[in-house]
């Protein structure tokens, strides 16, 4: 671990709180918003938790989960779409509980908050199982094709994970229309994975037959 890479994290990790915090609490009108704190904490306690870990136990994949910088223009353009795609949730929420337009019954909430730590134990356990796992889309010196555990039931955990994590987002903060905006991430990392896989199967070794073992990208029986 360098001092570079520990102010680096803290500081991604500090604007990711101040950024995901305005964005509720603006639009809300107040700082009384039950839901917000709720997500708040399930989004950022674990997070600092991980990054803790990533930090003392294998700091070279906590550097390329800090680096998100794609180099591919389709990638950029999604990567784009979605910042706007998390916008739009995170006000509609605020909006939904300042006006009161339509709020989901608490248990909708609770399931959804259970949803959400059980995705976020599911990407720590994608962490583990891939040391090559990046947020960027690229082949890396050394790369093997990992086919063991989750990755041996479809061939994007990580993207499956995410999937339940943003789609339980908008329900923890109690609004059906934070929810409808979230519904644009599935067709994004779709595309994500179509051209993540062209280069994957051009540049990876083993990962054409690896495709062949394992039948489904990101749903199993499904897709």
């Amino acid at each position: 671990m360098t001092k570079k890479l520990f102010v680096q994290a803290i500081t991604k990790y500090l604007a990711g709180v101040v950024l995901v915090g305005l964005l509720l609490f603006l639009p809300a009108g107040t700082l009384r918003y039950p839901n917000g704190w709720l997500l708040m904490g399930l989004l950022f306690l674990p997070m600092f938790i991980a990054g803790v870990v990533m930090m003392l136990r294998d700091p070279a994949l906590l550097e390329k989960r800090l680096n998100a910088k794609e180099r591919e223009g389709e990638q950029k353009e999604i990567i784009r779409q979605s910042g706007v795609m998390f916008i739009a949730a995170f006000i509609l929420a605020g909006l939904n509980f300042r006006f009161d337009w339509l709020k989901l019954p608490g248990w909708v909430v609770h399931a959804a908050a259970v949803l959400f730590l059980l995705a976020y134990l599911m990407w720590g356990e994608v962490l583990r199982e891939n040391a090559f796992l990046s947020r960027t889309i690229e082949v890396q010196q050394g790369q093997i094709v990992v086919d063991s555990g989750l990755y041996g039931i479809v061939r994007h955990p990580m993207y499956a994970a995410s999937l339940l994590l943003f789609l339980s987002m908008p329900l923890v903060l109690g609004s059906i229309f934070s929810f409808l905006a979230m519904l644009a991430y599935p067709p994004l990392i779709i595309r994500r994975i179509r051209g993540e896989e062209r280069l994957l199967k051009k540049e990876l070794p083993g990962y054409e037959d690896y495709m062949e073992r394992v039948k489904y990208r990101l749903i199993p029986f499904v897709w």
